[in-house]
């Protein structure tokens, strides 16, 4: 370390720095530090990529100097394509990201397009303390939601029902069988519990079963419910927050549907 040039030395601090950075602007969002517009829009999405344009221009540098300069030193090399790479790999990851917001436009996600899974009054009312996005109807364009302004016009003529039968055609209700209401709603609070969620409440009468699911890193919660019918049962995740859920809610339901199928011996 000691034998290290000073340009060697700041790569390698800015190494280190990158991974520490966005691991606050994450953390800091779960703990309440400060908001997710802040977190995720501003420190990730905005900041982020400016910060990893600077690392990796000061580490071509370094790279440039490292060769130029004899003699030549294979660690002073290695640590400047580091920091090339790193910051390279980390900014596909974000174009990823952002290809996969395109992808998945929306935060309301159900098996039941035409009557979505309705929440009960406490959840509603959680919703609203937080701050939480408002219920869209799905028959509804975007074009006329105040979230959805300025969205593409090939996005802006469909609803919620529309981009979610042609996005997520393979999610469907799951057929109860010869499960009893009480058996299936045992079965999604037992699945919800195996999943992390929170705040699971069951309602067997109503044939509801509610939860909250958050995400790891910015701490994201996601209402969830399971509407128990009479021959089958629909599922509901949404987004308390943001507009694209980046395939989430989708990705949640199918793996709920599938635990609780396995319980009720479905598919």
């Amino acid at each position: 370390m000691k034998n290290l040039s000073w340009h060697s030395k700041l790569v390698l601090a800015l190494i280190v720095f990158l991974p520490i950075y966005f691991m606050i602007a994450a953390l800091g969002t779960k703990v309440g530090l400060w908001g997710w517009v802040t977190g995720l829009v501003s420190m990730t999405f905005t900041a982020g990529p400016i910060l990893l344009g600077i690392v990796a221009v000061i580490a071509l540098i370094s790279l440039i100097i490292g060769l130029v300069k004899k003699p030549r030193s294979k660690v002073t090399i290695g640590i400047a394509l580091v920091g090339i790479v790193l910051p390279a790999l980390m900014f596909t990851s974000f174009m990823s990201a952002r290809s996969t917001a395109g992808e998945n436009p929306i935060h309301d996600v159900a098996t039941d397009t035409a009557d979505p899974p309705a929440f009960s009054a406490e959840t509603m009312a959680v919703r609203e303390e937080s701050g939480a996005n408002p219920l869209s109807d799905y028959q509804t364009p975007l074009s006329e939601i105040e979230m959805y302004a300025g969205a593409a016009p090939e996005l802006a003529i469909k609803s919620h029902a529309q981009i979610i039968n042609d996005t997520y055609a393979d999610l469907s209700p799951l057929p109860l069988g010869g499960a009893s209401r009480a058996d299936a709603v045992a079965a999604v609070a037992a699945a919800m519990g195996n999943m992390g969620f929170v705040d699971i409440r069951s309602d067997v009468e109503q044939g509801r079963v509610e939860g909250v699911a958050e995400t790891f890193w910015y701490g994201f919660k996601d209402d969830v419910v399971a509407r128990v019918g009479e021959s089958e049962i629909d599922f509901r995740s949404v987004s308390r927050v943001g507009r694209s859920d980046l395939g989430a809610n989708a990705k949640r339901i199918a793996e709920l549907r599938g635990r609780v199928a396995e319980q009720i011996g479905q598919r």
